[in-house]
């Protein structure tokens, strides 16, 4: 069983969880800019941060995964990143 730490109700089975994308730095201002970070998806190797959200609680996290072991490295709420 995998498990994906929500930073409100701790250590939960990542079928709790539903996948909402990779965090992308896009301004609306810049119709170029946002229409290559909607349609034009990365797929690096290394460590991606990804938009998560636990289902039961609705709560909107960020997770830090490693995209070749697929391990989690972090997760935290949004404007919260750990030091």
């Amino acid at each position: 069983m995998k498990l994906l730490t929500c930073p409100v109700n701790g250590p939960r089975n990542i079928t709790e969880f539903q996948y909402l994308g990779p965090v992308r730095a896009a301004s609306a201002e810049q119709p170029e800019q946002l229409i290559e970070a909607l349609f034009y998806a990365e797929n690096p190797l290394g460590v991606m941060r990804e938009w998560w959200r636990h289902t039961p609680s609705n709560t909107v996290l960020i997770a830090e995964r490693h995209t070749v072991s697929d391990q989690i490295l972090a997760t935290y709420l949004p404007h919260r990143k750990p030091a």
